[in-house]
């Protein structure tokens, strides 16, 4: 399950990206903009994965927030379920953040957040979607897997990113109320189908933020990432994401995603 994995951050998904890199080259005249988004989104990741996440908010002065995350996911087939439990700092220990995606055209994310001053969960709604995460500069709509025929995508060009080459695609909502006018993702043509950068443009067409993978590392046959950045370019705010302690197809339960365990914690 996978939308560009928004690269994974991100968090999420941003940010739990993971695959099996192999050592061929794939021929960009052989797919199609949306055959090359479908590869990316059906990215295999393994069945499930935990890990610790470092939040590093940075404003344009310099200074620093840093937010300690423990997070857990699992492949259910017809649902990805992702659940993530804030450890520090103190004012936000406790709080529970939780997405479910599904593996079916048309049907949006469920996400849940739990505030432990409140002891309430609060269901995200789809106005909310593009309010941003935690501070962060990731919106919750960026967290979840987009569906690749909700958007029309173009091939723009081929082009090296760190020796590697890699196609440029433009992607282009069809829903007229999308949050950004286009976005454009920097997939390697190695046959990872790994994004290592996106832009997101504002719904006026103007740059407004670039996510982009700092460092890889494999992990148990997966290629991870394992650092990430995303850099609102038009109030000079980043995202620094770091992630440790990672194990995949540890067996999970899929009774660990619910409402009861953001209440629990961790």
């Amino acid at each position: 399950m996978n939308n560009l994995k928004t690269i994974e951050a991100g968090l999420l998904a941003l940010l739990l990206l993971a695959v099996a890199v192999p050592t061929w080259s794939v021929d960009a005249q052989e797919l199609s903009a949306g055959e090359i988004m479908w590869k990316v989104y059906e990215r295999p990741e393994g069945a499930d994965r935990t890990s610790t996440l470092t939040m590093v908010l940075r404003n344009r002065f310099g200074d620093e927030r840093v937010r300690s995350i423990r997070q857990f996911s699992i492949d259910l087939g017809a649902v990805e379920k992702k659940l993530m439990f804030f450890t520090a700092p103190a004012d936000v220990k406790d709080t529970s953040f939780m997405i479910w995606s599904y593996d079916e055209e048309g049907r949006e994310d469920d996400q849940w957040i739990y505030l432990p001053a409140l002891r309430k969960i609060k269901r995200i709604s789809s106005e909310s979607k593009g309010d941003y995460f935690m501070g962060s500069d990731f919106t919750y709509d960026d967290l979840g897997d987009r569906w690749p025929d909700k958007d029309t995508h173009t091939i723009l060009r081929d082009e090296s990113l760190d020796g590697i080459p890699h196609w440029v695609i433009e992607s282009r909502p069809k829903e007229a109320d999308s949050m950004y006018s286009r976005t454009v993702v920097w997939v390697r043509q190695d046959g990872s189908w790994l994004g290592t950068k996106k832009e997101f443009y504002d719904p006026e067409g103007d740059l407004l933020k670039t996510l982009t993978v700092e460092k890889i590392e494999e992990i148990q046959g997966y290629w991870t990432v394992m650092e990430s950045v995303m850099h609102n370019v038009q109030n000079d705010h980043r995202t620094i994401m770091s992630l440790a302690d990672v194990s995949i197809d540890v067996g999970l339960d899929g009774e660990l995603f619910t409402e009861r365990s953001m209440r629990r914690g961790y």
